[in-house]
């Protein structure tokens, strides 16, 4: 059905189920250790009638053995095929890598981190197969914040700091300087782009240890945030691209913590910009899995996590809280659990209608794209929901 403006109408039309058979695997990112649901997660659904399987070793990374998983009644299958053949709604924590799409099917429902904005070819599997698609990462909360990026976000902002200082040193190809400096030494300086969540977390770290930091951001309240909370240690610069130059001109590490939640990140270091930076300093990529908001940016793995270009070093890593699996398991569980109650509890429909957040976190439904930000990124036409 077509709307005055142009957009289609969809109506899903499927049978409510409030005890579901959910599901969650191993996750088959590089060195990714997390897992989307932890045993005490699954003790909470199964004691709601639910039925809850789990593959084989899905949390051993994090540190959830299988018997965890027994103890709490969860039940243990041996494959990610069984896991997916049986499960009406499968919890994950990254995005389905492509040896994993076929195991998709029309009208489950795949709950996880999507980033859809920067893999077009995952998006269209989900639009062709009619998979309903609910993404961590554009739910929202009542006041318009994003309730289960934010641990992964608090968590990334202080990894930066900390891979940024050990890429820093000169066997990694890093300008061989220690951030905080010691007496008579000058202290390094970190630039930190956008104060969101993510930035402030950079910005606490990047006090701690001593260095000189200025963040960057276009929101002035977010600005007088970063002042309340730092007072005289930090800068704070609005952010445009004279202040952006002369920033990095002067960096010894520059981390990147734009979002625009759904959509792909803007680029606000280009490549000539690396010209003006001093040689081995580093680069953290928090925003690369909506794209980087580096020119230069790609994704890398915790096993390569670094590539030099232009004589800058990359830090790119698109699963960065997977390098501490059981605090960012917990972490995000602890956020995730309420939604997954609430669709089996009330079934998706009812569970969408009742919180308009939760409706901002479904990306794909009946083969149409629903979400503002994501048809926009991957020029999709949207389609609007009516229940």
């Amino acid at each position: 059905m077509q709307s005055a403006s142009g957009r289609f109408f969809i109506r899903p039309k499927r049978k409510e189920k409030k005890n579901m058979i959910i599901g969650t695997t191993k996750e088959r990112k590089n060195n990714e250790f997390r897992v989307g649901l932890t045993p005490s997660g699954v003790k909470e659904l199964v004691n709601a009638g639910n039925t809850v399987y789990v593959e084989h070793d899905a949390g051993l990374g994090a540190g959830f053995p299988d018997e965890k998983y027994v103890e709490m009644g969860g039940k243990i299958l041996g494959s990610e095929e069984e896991v997916f053949e049986k499960c009406d709604l499968v919890i994950k924590v990254k995005e389905l890598e492509p040896e994993e799409f076929h195991l998709l099917r029309e009208g489950q429902m795949l709950f996880t981190y999507l980033h859809l904005a920067s893999n077009p070819d995952f998006a269209r599997v989900l639009l062709e197969k009619k998979v309903t698609a609910l993404a961590y990462e554009t739910i929202k909360d009542s006041q318009g914040n994003l309730p289960c990026l934010r641990p992964m976000s608090q968590i990334a902002g202080r990894l930066a700091i900390h891979e940024g200082t050990k890429y820093l040193q000169r066997s990694f190809g890093g300008r061989g300087i220690m951030l905080g400096g010691v007496p008579g030494v000058e202290r390094g300086k970190i630039v930190i782009l956008g104060a969101g969540v993510s930035g402030l977390y950079s910005a606490k770290a990047a006090v701690g240890v001593g260095a000189e930091v200025t963040v960057l951001d276009r929101s002035l309240s977010r600005l007088e945030k970063v002042n309340d909370l730092f007072g005289s240690s930090v800068t704070e610069l609005y952010l445009n691209e004279g202040n952006i130059e002369e920033t990095i001109k002067e960096a010894d590490l520059v981390i990147c913590a734009i979002l625009v939640p759904g959509d792909a990140t803007p680029k606000l270091i280009r490549r000539e910009h690396l010209k003006l930076m001093k040689k081995g300093a580093v680069i953290v990529d928090i925003s690369i899995d909506q794209g980087g908001c580096c020119e230069t940016s790609h994704v890398t793995t915790h096993e390569n996590p670094v590539f030099i270009e232009d004589g800058i070093v990359h830090y790119c890593v698109g699963n960065m809280p997977g390098a501490v699996p059981y605090t960012s398991t917990v972490a995000l569980t602890s956020e995730t659990i309420k939604y997954i109650r609430a669709l089996t509890e009330k079934g998706l429909i009812k569970a969408l209608k009742d919180d308009p957040g939760f409706m901002s976190g479904l990306n794909i439904i009946d083969g149409k794209c629903v979400n503002a930000a994501v048809a926009n990124a991957l020029s999709l036409e949207l389609s609007e929901v009516e229940f």
